[in-house]
């Protein structure tokens, strides 16, 4: 491609007017189709979809193991590479460009959108599982020990620290730069434009934005409809209310309710406004934890964990020879999968909230400072309950029975347990909330060609079927439906490795011809 040709692509290329909606021509009606195949599967097959998707996840984390490890390292790599370069200094939108959002603002948006939700049940659950021999222990240190509680603690923060963020941050920033920087459309397919030119108007670029629709209509499906479960398990543990279908299909309307009026009133009236109701209230609940847990011991807590990652994370970083394959297996491999096959969500979503940073600006709020939040968090939370568990205290010494109690069964043995409880199940709520919000808008663009602006409408559309698909699975299928679509979820994160490895290739390309001034003019 000349450097004075006009970009390949443009937002809304191709794309078709139905019904008021502006959708683009073939991902749309494809990921529609797909959709609906799957749903219909799941329903009237439920064990036999679960099995056949099981296997397939099974497949790809058995077989290809060392895949996700070797690009999770390498994303890590070129993230801290890129902080580190000249490049860092290059402006998502060009030199004249200025953040459309304030930092706090834009930091809010992409945790409670990366991970948020997931914090609130591991962060408690998953240290104290490895301390107890739940499901095998990471490297297969002796459960029950303080070798065991480091090992632990430093496990968990592995799976929730630089490496998911760092895929996050890869996707993201292709994303913006290809963006902002060439005019391109907001979509997955615009990141390989250097490489594939033309192409990407083809069958390769409209299979990457399937893929990408797919797996985050799947994934925030599965979150919401097992949310709801967990959801409605912490308010019978608290409250006494009945844990029925019922009750769960009833949150699942009301955060589908809340979630399709943050949708209507766009990122600063919705996505802006939660995610910083979510921060604050996080907040609030992590000086609870610190402060009637005692501040020294918080402190000891933190250093601890801080020397637990730092000494853990090459050992587990590595795939070759490992005697713990069963916990490496169900645990790592699957969480690098689950990232993965949520990077084109999140990814877009932080990309979509980024315009005017600097490369460099972009990787230190996407990949350092949410480990050093994860770090202060999992040291409250996951540092407690391993106290807990260690002293014999509570439901948590016999280790992990429900992963959605677990939070609440630590909180039970800290004062104003009724209202800090609450205070959990409304963080989670909310944290559905802004993920539901978040996905919507970025299915949105994509079937939407890569348009920012796009009718209202078809947010509302895919907010609506999010909450409707998680709602028919789990009231036609129940849990085993939701296995299914989770398997499936994880499954595409085979493939997706692969493309996010060319992704980074193609990104590193588009930033040097950036820096050289051989960059395509950006679309007017």
């Amino acid at each position: 491609m000349k450097h004075d040709d006009a970009p390949i692509l443009k937002p809304g290329q191709d794309n078709t007017r139905v019904l008021g909606m502006d959708f683009h021509h073939p991902v749309f009606p494809l990921s529609a189709l797909a959709i609906l195949a799957f749903i219909l599967y799941a329903l009237i097959y439920p064990d036999i979809a679960n099995d056949h998707l099981s296997a397939a996840r099974g497949f790809s984390i058995e077989h290809f193991d060392w895949l996700f490890m070797i690009a999770g390292n390498l994303f890590v790599l070129l993230c801290l590479a890129l902080i580190a370069m000249p490049l860092g200094r290059i402006r998502l939108g060009g030199y004249r460009a200025r953040p459309e959002y304030s930092t706090t603002s834009w930091f809010t948006m992409l945790f409670a959108a990366g991970m948020g939700i997931g914090l609130m049940f591991w962060s408690v659950a998953e240290p104290v599982a490895y301390y107890t021999d739940w499901y095998g222990t990471p490297l297969n240190v002796e459960a029950h020990t303080p070798a065991g509680a480091s090992a632990a603690i430093g496990a968990t923060m592995f799976h929730w620290g630089l490496h998911p963020w760092a895929i996050y941050g890869v996707v993201g920033l292709a994303l913006a730069f290809f963006a902002y920087n060439r005019g391109l459309p907001l979509t997955l397919r615009s990141a390989f434009t250097p490489l594939l030119g033309e192409r990407t108007r083809g069958w390769i670029g409209h299979t990457i934005d399937i893929l990408a629709v797919l797996a985050t209509i799947f994934g925030l499906a599965t979150s919401l409809g097992f949310g709801a479960s967990q959801a409605a398990g912490g308010l019978a543990y608290l409250f006494d209310i009945p844990n029925t279908l019922g009750t769960q299909i009833a949150i699942i309307v009301l955060v589908t309710s809340v979630a399709l009026f943050s949708v209507w009133r766009g990122i600063d009236g919705g996505v802006k406004l939660f995610s910083k109701i979510n921060m604050m209230l996080a907040l609030g609940l992590l000086t609870f934890i610190v402060t009637t847990g005692g501040v020294l011991l918080f402190v000891n807590n933190l250093w601890h964990t801080t020397l637990a990652y730092a000494s853990h994370i090459v050992p587990l970083s590595n795939w070759v020879g490992r005697d713990d394959t069963t916990w490496y297996h169900g645990w790592t491999v699957f969480y690098w999968a689950w990232w993965i096959s949520w990077s084109p969500f999140v990814g877009m979503f932080i990309a979509r909230v980024s315009y005017g940073r600097t490369v460099r600006e972009f990787l230190i709020a996407v990949l350092l400072v949410p480990t050093l939040v994860t770090l202060v968090w999992m040291s409250a939370f996951g540092g407690t309950a391993l106290s807990q568990s260690a002293a014999g205290v509570g439901a948590l010494a016999d280790g992990i029975g429900d992963v959605s109690l677990a939070m609440f069964q630590m909180l039970e043995h800290l004062p104003l347990t009724t209202l800090t409880s609450s205070l959990a199940i409304l963080l989670v709520l909310i944290f559905f909330i802004t993920s539901s919000d978040s996905g919507s808008l970025v299915i949105d663009k994509i079937t939407a060609g890569g348009k920012i602006d796009a009718p209202k409408g078809q947010r509302v559309f895919w907010a609506t079927l999010v909450g409707v698909i998680a709602g028919v699975l789990l009231y036609g299928g129940g849990s085993t439906a939701l296995g299914a679509l989770q398997a499936g979820a994880v499954a595409t994160g085979l493939p997706f490795t692969l493309v996010l490895l060319v992704m980074a290739f193609s990104l590193v390309k588009g930033l040097r011809e950036e820096q050289r001034g051989l960059a395509i003019p950006k679309l007017a």
